[in-house]
């Protein structure tokens, strides 16, 4: 290994880049951050995004957090910002079949091996979201609310999360029974009672146990048009 040994981590308090200063500090740079969106609905694709970022004054973005914790026109905001501004970004779009096929936690760790591969830069090391991911192709660390303490983590969150609600917002238009631009297809009340009254789409994710329960319960087909889209190789945005 190359550089200097990492002789401490970073406080909690460190700002949110604490952690590549650390990393940067023992010899691994760049620094790539990894995070989804869309594992917990039961409806559309998941997306895992990841980003490095660059180094010096363009690789601070100002205003960056988790992006749940954000406005919608804040994440779009800070979306132009980080495709613009990193030194390279990636998108994997994983369609409902396969969540339905080989489940949400092997099809996110998939993804994410294959978002941080996508990268146009090799990094030297990743920091994921939450849980560390195994067969990455650097040194890996998961990152307790990652996306609010690491700043690599929190752009790939923005990047995840801003595709995908796009995603949502055009399968609104193909299925407007369901509001999917509002909830984005998350189980909310309105969501919920939208299921019981018209029965799954072909974008609601049977292996949920919502949606799987509502299908044994009125022996339902997957109704609705399909989207017309397949994503299931799909790989958006990859910027050097």
């Amino acid at each position: 290994m190359n550089g200097r040994p990492l002789r401490f981590t970073p406080r909690r308090d460190a700002g949110l880049y604490g952690f590549e200063r650390a990393l940067g500090h023992g010899g691994f740079s760049p620094v790539a951050g990894v995070d989804e969106a869309g594992r917990g609905a039961c409806a559309g694709p998941l997306v895992i995004g990841a980003a490095i970022l660059a180094d010096g004054k363009r690789g601070r973005i100002e205003g960056l957090n988790d992006s749940k914790l954000l406005t919608p026109a804040r994440r779009e905001a800070l979306y132009e910002e980080i495709v613009e501004r990193a030194a390279s970004w990636s998108v994997i779009i994983v369609p409902r079949d396969e969540v339905d096929r080989f489940g949400v936690h092997r099809c996110n760790i998939t993804g994410m091996r294959r978002a941080v591969a996508a990268l146009g830069q090799r990094p030297a090391y990743v920091l994921s979201d939450g849980f560390s991911v195994p067969g990455l192709m650097a040194p890996s660390l998961g990152v307790i609310k990652g996306d609010q303490v690491v700043a690599c983590i929190a752009a790939a969150s923005i990047v995840a999360k801003v595709t995908r609600d796009r995603i949502m917002i055009d399968l609104h238009e193909r299925f407007p029974h369901y509001g999917f631009d509002v909830h984005k297809g998350y189980a909310t009340k309105a969501h919920t009672a939208a299921l019981a009254e018209h029965g799954p789409c072909a974008e609601h994710r049977l292996s949920f146990v919502n949606v799987g329960r509502l299908v044994r319960k009125n022996g339902d087909v997957v109704t609705g048009e399909q989207t017309g889209e397949d994503h299931r190789t799909r790989t958006e945005g990859v910027r050097v």
